[in-house]
């Protein structure tokens, strides 16, 4: 099988197979040899490395990173793509192919099976509908990762690593940042694909920190905090989490404890930095602790 990445390659497949792009797994293959080799290069793929990858569509990147890695587990949820991968990766004996959704995976039992519980490598093309819930998931999840190199929309990209008082800063943000370094590697034009999306993406490289930056009293009660500060955006931090519900705290909890951090009642959310946060969230644990 010959090495895939560009245009008249992939065009060669899609018509050997009749392949059908399937909008609602959102594909777009990726067709331009400089960008996987920026991919390759940023993921930093060694013999020692076993690498998860995403949504590997015909197998375009799972070549360059089989040839670079000792191991790899490629999972496609389009069940249309199996035969195309079986062909495209029939001469790489090191690529393990499995047919499901991400989501719906033990990830943690995957990295213990084929990697007997060591950190592995993600890289990854990933759909622009889903890349938050699959970035949340390999965090939250505690994946055993060393790093996550990804292809995602550019606004996306963007959200993960800026910081506070712009438009972009939000949720994702903070939760990228808590669990890793978040760096953009290139920018990657429409045109780099197959078929065009309507924006540009990006690759950013998430590389995984052994300890978060900051000390939190519970992890999941952060996140709570944080969602709740930024449902609401015109709100205020306070009353977006005295709307959230959560038993014992209210506007006045949030005020109070916002006043012993020494910041202002009205402030919203879009203003805190992660430590800012991070301290707040500690301060309400205590309050809900104590109340019982």
């Amino acid at each position: 099988m010959a090495t895939l990445g560009s245009r008249r390659s992939t065009a060669e497949i899609i018509e050997k197979y009749h392949f059908s792009f399937q909008k609602k797994f959102g594909q777009n293959f990726l067709v331009d040899n400089s960008i996987l080799d920026k991919i390759i290069e940023s993921a930093q793929i060694t013999k020692e490395d076993c690498v998860l990858e995403i949504g590997p569509g015909i197998g375009t990147m799972t070549q360059r990173l089989a040839e670079e890695a000792g191991a790899v587990v490629a999972v496609e949820i389009d069940r249309n793509l199996i035969p195309v991968l079986e062909d495209t990766l029939s001469a790489y004996e090191n690529v393990t192919l499995i047919n499901a959704d991400i989501l719906k995976l033990d990830l943690n039992r995957i990295v213990e099976e084929h990697n007997g519980g060591r950190p592995i490598k993600v890289v990854a093309n990933l759909p622009y509908y889903i890349t938050t819930p699959i970035i949340m998931a390999l965090f939250e999840k505690h994946v055993p990762l060393h790093s996550v190199t990804i292809m995602v929309q550019k606004e996306v990209a963007d959200r993960m690593q800026v910081g506070p008082g712009t438009k972009d800063y939000g949720a994702l943000s903070l939760a990228v940042q808590y669990y890793a370094k978040p760096e953009v590697v290139t920018r990657v034009p429409a045109d780099c694909f197959m078929p065009k999306p309507n924006v540009d993406s990006a690759v950013i490289r998430l590389t995984r920190y052994e300890k978060p930056p900051v000390e939190v009293e519970d992890e999941a009660w952060l996140f709570a905090v944080i969602r709740a500060s930024f449902n609401q955006r015109r709100k205020t931090l306070a009353n977006g989490l005295a709307n959230a519900g959560y038993p014992g705290i209210g506007r006045k909890q949030v005020e109070e404890a916002l006043c012993d951090m020494g910041l202002p009642a009205m402030i919203r959310g879009e203003t805190l930095t992660l430590e800012q946060f991070s301290e707040l969230s500690n301060r309400l644990f205590t309050r809900r602790k104590t109340l019982g």
